[in-house]
């Protein structure tokens, strides 16, 4: 089935206790449709960038099967620009700089090539034009997943709650669940955020794993214990790419295998914090994905015995 990936394809340079970067690229989309291409090969990317971006950029989308048909190149714009500095801990981070170049004043187009997609990621960024690509698409595709931030919660609410009510699948961390419902208790969070709209909600608890939700049905996820973490920037977007991508490969919908596809999401987004930027997540081995799984799946599993 064909996916598609709306958001930002951006600079990034980064500061960690593991060492600095100079710009390297990033971007939501990029992270969620380098990870998705492990899984379906029906991968289209809508983004801008300016002419300062890498062609060689654009050749790995394309060697890894991602379409950059809908990747926009303003030759007179800068490509957006953040600079971050994690703390110790790695949790959390200081922004130093941010600069949208290109990305401030854009207006998604989806190609004519784009149109029968059936799944849809809508990247962290606007709320009002998350929603307004959406209904770019003559057809609604078979399910909608869009990624957030409690920056839209402060300054765009309603704007949020419109979006919300359209799509089949949030995913956020605690601490945007707990500001967007207004509730600390995560069970009753996600009651109210799955009330405005999404049947699923997946909150995402970094290292301490995920949780997914569907009516009355909830799933836990660990997080995979590693020995050294060099850069969360895009652990969340490789989470998200990984999670749509192994759906739009299996075109399942079913609880069981968004369980499934939870478990995939999280062991991409744990190869992704092994290395800066995308360097890890460019060159896996389909061994290389099926034995993190493993791991996962081990990780949880054993039997009672009376």
């Amino acid at each position: 089935m064909s996916l598609l990936t709306v958001g930002s394809v951006a600079f990034d340079k980064l500061e960690t206790p593991f060492g600095k970067t100079d710009k390297i690229v990033g971007g939501a989309a990029t992270f969620i449709a380098l990870t998705a291409s492990y899984f379906t090969p029906k991968n289209n990317l809508v983004g801008i960038v300016g002419s300062d971006f890498p062609e060689e950029m654009i050749k790995i989308f394309n060697e890894h099967g991602v379409n950059t048909d809908g990747l926009e190149i303003d030759p007179e714009g800068k490509t957006f620009f953040w600079h971050g500095k994690y703390h110790q801990d790695m949790n959390n981070r200081d922004t130093l700089d941010t600069q949208l170049g290109v990305f401030e004043n854009w207006e998604p187009t989806i190609p004519e090539s784009y149109q029968d997609t059936q799944y849809l990621m809508l990247g962290n960024m606007v709320p009002a034009i998350q929603h307004a690509t959406l209904k770019k698409l003559r057809n609604r595709p078979k399910f909608v997943m869009l990624d957030t931030m409690n920056l839209w919660m402060d300054i765009a609410m309603n704007d949020l709650r419109k979006v919300l009510a359209d799509i089949d699948c949030l995913t956020i961390n605690d601490a945007e669940a707990r500001q967007l419902s207004g509730d600390y208790s995560l069970k009753r969070a996600a009651k109210t955020i799955m009330d405005m709209g999404p049947k699923t909600l997946i909150i995402k608890k970094g290292e301490h794993g995920a949780l997914l939700f569907q009516d009355d049905r909830t799933f836990y996820c660990p997080a995979l214990p590693l020995e050294e973490v060099f850069d969360p920037t895009g652990a969340g977007d490789t989470f998200a790419g990984g999670f749509i991508g192994y759906l739009a490969k299996t075109d399942d919908l079913s609880f069981d295998n968004l369980k499934r596809a939870i478990i995939y999401g999280s062991a991409m987004a744990s190869f992704c914090v092994e290395k800066f930027g995308t360097e890890r997540i460019q060159y896996l081995s389909q061994t290389e994905i099926n034995n993190r799984v493993m791991e996962f799946v081990q990780l949880a599993s054993f039997e009672i015995i009376d």
